[in-house]
């Protein structure tokens, strides 16, 4: 089954950095969320069965969550995982 995938980046209340990563995480849709270094405080990865979907999750139920200051959504086209990219440049070559 296909899915959509979202990577949200999210500033924070620095107060509430812990609690809304927590409460990110346990929305529905949210795979992931990471407490990161720089200009954002958390970045989730939200994946859906559709766009629709995608869209309701981030723009209905997170940002409904307390803390969330501001926020940017990429929305990805593709995926590139070690191994596909592994097997695809080795097609037919032996070592």
């Amino acid at each position: 089954m296909s899915s959509v995938t979202a990577v949200v980046l999210i500033k924070a209340k620095s107060d509430q950095i812990n609690e809304l990563a927590q409460q990110l995480a346990e929305l529905e849709g949210v795979a992931e969320v990471f407490s990161v270094a720089g200009r954002y405080d958390l970045v989730a990865v939200v994946r859906a069965a559709r766009n629709e979907d995608l869209a309701e999750i981030v723009s209905q139920r997170m940002h409904k969550v307390p803390g969330i200051v501001d926020s940017e959504t990429l929305i990805a086209f593709r995926v590139y995982r070690r191994a596909e990219l592994e097997a695809a440049f080795s097609l037919g070559l032996d070592d």
